[in-house]
């Protein structure tokens, strides 16, 4: 049995204590929060769970083998830090850090320790993300040319970080896992106007060497929320929309033929093809209690994490080269390979229960 300590109970952080102790293997030992109020409501929900306004005293206990931490994205770094050394495994919500000097510093630690470090990624353990994966995967959409993401709401607006590094997280590690490669190129274009100086409107496209392109709107000023995805292929299209409760994919044969030659532009006719639609059957199981097994299954195996701390610097490195091109107005931003951790030292293990 693994004592779980969850650092931060405002938004994310009770849904963590939910799925955790939910999970076979496992027990909530114990919360901390800087906000006693928030520490009341978890006592009153979970009676047998411990409380504390202190980290350094959560990472002083024994009875503690891993930590959770949902904390506000400037105390990601100190707090993982403080806790790999401190000898627990981690898992760190999204973005994982606030640089990726920040992350290397992280997964240097973590591989010296020998302890699992886990990114909170949560959409890549999605039934819906692993099917739409697979679709891919088998070529069923035909070459894929470009994927379109929009994830928008009011709000929730927040101080220290602006809307690409809260909501792209999201976009792009689900892009990355199902294209499996990382991007070599950033454009992104954004304005602040609620607060100076933090973009709550922004667009950022990411450029692939396999010739894939990527769009990605994030918004905290729209006034209804949307989650959707559109991957276009060069034999179908699939749309999926999160929100929708039942026909979350649709996968569309349609497509734009160009003649294979002509001799004047008179000759020359797109050739629009339009088949019918489906939607696959996907059964749908909560994305994060997918997530916090895979957390302890990784801890049992000695497996490397799907969500690991080398995806997390990756998606850092595209947020920090969309935070370089917002500065210089939208400009393209190239980015160097990726570090990549060691191998697991057992199998990776299944997401399957």
């Amino acid at each position: 049995m693994l004592d779980i300590a969850v650092i931060g109970c405002g938004y994310w952080g009770p849904n963590l204590v939910r799925n955790f102790n939910a999970t076979t293997g496992c027990q909530v030992t114990v919360v901390c929060d800087s906000d006693p109020s928030r520490l009341t409501h978890m006592k009153k929900l979970y009676p047998g769970i411990e409380v504390s306004l202190d980290f350094d005293e959560v990472l002083g206990r024994s009875d503690v083998d891993a930590v959770v931490i949902a904390t506000p994205t400037r105390l990601h770094h100190p707090m993982t830090l403080k806790a790999i050394q401190s000898g627990r495994h981690v898992l760190v919500e999204k973005p994982m850090a606030c640089s990726a000097k920040e992350c290397e510093e992280l997964l240097k630690a973590a591989d010296d320790k020998g302890l699992v470090l886990m990114v909170g990624h949560t959409f890549i353990y999605s039934p819906t993300v692993r099917k739409i994966k697979e679709i891919i995967s088998q070529g069923d959409l035909g070459e894929l040319q470009y994927i379109s993401s929009r994830r928008l709401n009011l709000g929730l607006f927040q101080t220290d970080i602006n809307v690409a590094w809260d909501l792209a997280p999201h976009d792009i590690s689900i892009i990355l896992y199902i294209l499996g490669e990382a991007p070599t190129a950033v454009n992104c274009q954004g304005k602040a106007h609620v607060t100076a100086g933090i973009e709550d409107v922004t667009n950022m496209t990411l450029t692939f060497a396999n010739g894939a392109f990527a769009l990605i709107h994030n918004s905290w000023l729209d006034p209804n929320k949307i989650r959707q995805m559109t991957f276009v292929g060069k034999r179908r299209m699939l749309a999926w929309d999160d929100i929708e409760p039942l026909e979350k994919i649709r996968i569309y044969d349609k497509r734009v033929e160009v003649p294979p030659h002509y001799d004047s532009f008179a000759e020359f006719h797109f050739s629009y093809h339009h088949g019918d639609m489906y939607s696959p059957s996907v059964k749908q199981v909560e994305s994060l209690s997918l997530e916090c097994q895979h957390f302890l299954d990784c801890i049992n195996t000695g497996a490397r994490p799907e969500s690991g701390g080398s995806e997390g610097l990756m998606v850092v490195q595209v947020l920090e080269a969309a935070s370089q091109s917002l500065k210089n107005g939208g400009g393209r931003v190239e980015l160097s390979p990726t570090r990549r951790e060691p191998r697991p030292r057992k199998a990776t293990v299944s997401l399957t229960r």
